[in-house]
């Protein structure tokens, strides 16, 4: 494919596609520069003026992750509220457990950098919770605040913040375990009923009631980004 034929978006967009399996891979600091141009079909000079350092593209990785994503864009229309606390709770848990058959590929992909990532200088993963939380957290948190002025949420000692970080960490570790093919883990009961269970976990954990817990799995869930 000649370069000539991409503008310098295009070009980039390309580069972020070749580099992203690579990174997935072989980690960040396993991949050379060389071994990114040439996965790109660019030369490294070219490489180098999109992408001047290995946090610029990991930059670039996480804008186009999270450019045009419907669940995202989902979000920021929903109002402060127990069912919105719930729903996001609910929400993470399905999307990094089951996913989507359009999208599992990509969720594995990103996985797998995070995890590659925290073995080397948490770099990567480190810009992706920046990125994200501003999207998640604050609504999180006024919805808590919302659930605990509607008798739905105890008080508890942990911050808002803190809560969205502990459930976004048990979601999160289900996931790692399904990387392999085989999982990790052997749990019991089909993965839909998995996400179930670790969703009430969650709730539980973070001080919802066991009314509001109840009233939520009669309620439709978030989408996800097929849905």
């Amino acid at each position: 494919m000649s370069t000539s034929r991409l503008d310098s978006d295009e070009r980039r967009r390309a580069i972020v596609n070749a580099a992203v399996p690579l990174f997935a891979r072989d980690g960040f600091a396993g991949t050379t520069t060389r071994e990114l141009a040439a996965a790109a079909g660019v030369s490294e000079a070219l490489l180098f003026r999109h992408f001047p350092s290995k946090q610029s593209l990991y930059r670039e990785i996480l804008a186009l992750g999270c450019e045009g994503d419907p669940a995202l864009q989902k979000l920021a229309t929903l109002p402060a509220s127990t069912e919105t606390a719930i729903g996001i709770v609910r929400f993470m848990v399905r999307r990094f457990v089951l996913g989507s058959d359009c999208e599992r590929r990509d969720l594995d992909l990103k996985l797998r950098l995070i995890l590659h990532s925290c073995l080397e200088d948490g770099d990567y993963a480190r810009e992706m919770f920046a990125a994200v939380a501003p999207h998640v957290v604050p609504l999180f948190v006024a919805s808590l605040e919302a659930a605990q002025d509607a008798g739905d949420l105890a008080r508890l000692s942990s911050s808002g913040a803190n809560r969205f970080w502990f459930a976004h960490h048990v979601a999160v570790m289900i996931a790692f375990a399904f990387l392999p093919q085989s999982g990790l883990i052997p749990y019991e009961g089909s993965p839909e009923r998995l996400v179930e269970e670790a969703g009430d976990f969650i709730l539980r954990g973070i001080g919802m009631t066991e009314t509001a817990i109840a009233a939520s799995r009669q309620a439709a869930p978030l989408p996800t980004a097929a849905d």
